[in-house]
């Protein structure tokens, strides 16, 4: 007997895989309804494009977090004349952190979600994209073209999410939640190195 791998990529077609690898429903808890508010971001509902969506939460989240570090460190940098380069560690350690825990949170939550929904990799959990997302913006530039350099990682990285190439389609494939979170992940480490020698070379290029 089969099932469908259902996906929250909306360009995607679903995947049939054994029903013997998706997990029993049972009563919910606490536990779950947590477990589906960090999978489903709030936005994993909506029955158009929830994946795009999912994706536009992790360009507010991570906006949203450069502000908050900014905002935290900015008298210390003036206080102690700290250099470019001291603080842009800082803001990049403390982000990658805060990727990491989303990351790893979505492990579990969407491990959990699936046994909820009783279908492997929901289309409502988009924590996933979020992750992704967060990861391509790491080559954002803050300082050279701020806007485009946002808008080219959010591209990029939705791209990759429904080109898939290898070895993306096959990271999906990787038990419950592991395998929802991996493609995604790798698809936003794509987008970070393309996007990155996009905006090294419009840096180049305007510098003459």
């Amino acid at each position: 007997m089969t099932t469908v791998k259902e996906s929250s990529d909306e360009f995607n077609p679903a995947v049939a895989i054994p029903a013997t690898e998706i997990p029993v429903k049972r009563r919910r808890t606490a536990s779950d309804y947590l477990a589906l508010a960090i999978a489903t971001c709030g936005v994993g509902y909506f029955p158009i494009a929830p994946g795009t969506l999912g994706s536009l939460v992790g360009v507010g989240i991570f906006l949203s977090l450069r502000g908050l570090i900014n905002g935290a460190i900015d008298p210390y940098v003036l206080a102690h004349h700290l250099n470019y380069f001291a603080v842009e560690s800082v803001e990049l350690s403390i982000t990658l952190i805060v990727i990491s825990i989303i990351s790893f949170a979505g492990i579990w939550a969407a491990t959990r979600a699936e046994s909820l929904f009783n279908r492997k990799d929901p289309g409502a959990v988009v924590i996933d994209e979020v992750s992704g997302q967060m990861i391509a913006l790491l080559s954002a530039s803050f300082f050279i073209n701020f806007a485009w350099s946002i808008a080219s990682a959010f591209i990029l990285f939705r791209l990759f999410d429904i080109w898939k190439p290898y070895p993306i389609r096959r990271l999906e494939s990787l038990k419950s939640g592991l395998g929802v979170m991996a493609d995604d992940v790798v698809a936003g480490l794509y987008a970070a190195v393309v996007n990155s020698v996009l905006v090294a070379a419009f840096a180049i290029f305007f510098s003459r």
